[in-house]
């Protein structure tokens, strides 16, 4: 009998920082709908439906958020067997970059490097082929390069784009970052 993967849902009793950290495309749903402190420290103790209530939604419009939050979730899959996953946004945003950049045809590279306030930073740049030890990540219209020791860094990482009031910019959810600094740009 074949076993269907479980999506996580988002319900209401979830803090508003989990949703974040783990959900990055529910930033928008939250913010379109009135709740534009999600990088508040204190939403991100706070339910959801503290959140909402706190903001003056009804009952109802909790109800009606979280299944929005829910339907971006869904709508933003990724491919689980790929090392690194880029969701579309992130993918349509890299390949819009090229466009912009004149390098239609080239890779995205990602590296890790040590700096930032945490220890090790992320750094993206267009390459016009891979390096002999680089793996390459096919993310059907993107190639992705990535080097051995970044990958072992990153296995398991999903790349969003976001855009949102307090910033936009690709985000990043590293199953393999032991803590993130507060400007959310770099990790150890």
């Amino acid at each position: 009998m074949e076993q269907k993967a479980v999506q996580k849902k988002v319900t209401k009793d979830m803090t508003i920082g989990d949703v974040v950290r783990e959900f990055p495309s529910s930033i928008e749903v939250l913010m379109a709908n009135g709740v534009h402190c999600v990088g508040c420290h204190v939403s991100y103790h706070e339910t959801l439906e503290e959140g909402f209530k706190g903001h003056g939604m009804s009952d109802e419009d909790v109800v009606r958020v979280v299944k929005e939050i829910n339907k971006s979730i869904a709508a933003d899959k990724t491919d689980p067997s790929l090392p690194i996953a880029f969701t579309k946004k992130a993918v349509d945003k890299v390949l819009d970059l090229m466009k912009q950049q004149k390098k239609e045809g080239h890779g995205l590279r990602i590296k890790i490097m040590p700096g930032g306030c945490s220890g090790f930073s992320y750094g993206f740049d267009f390459d016009k082929k891979a390096g002999k030890d680089d793996e390459i990540i096919d993310q059907k219209s993107l190639k992705v390069f990535v080097d051995k020791e970044t990958l072992g860094m990153m296995r398991g990482s999903k790349v969003d784009f976001v855009d949102s009031l307090q910033g936009s910019g690709f985000k990043i959810s590293n199953p393999n970052a032991a803590g993130t600094c507060g400007c959310g740009q770099s990790f150890r």
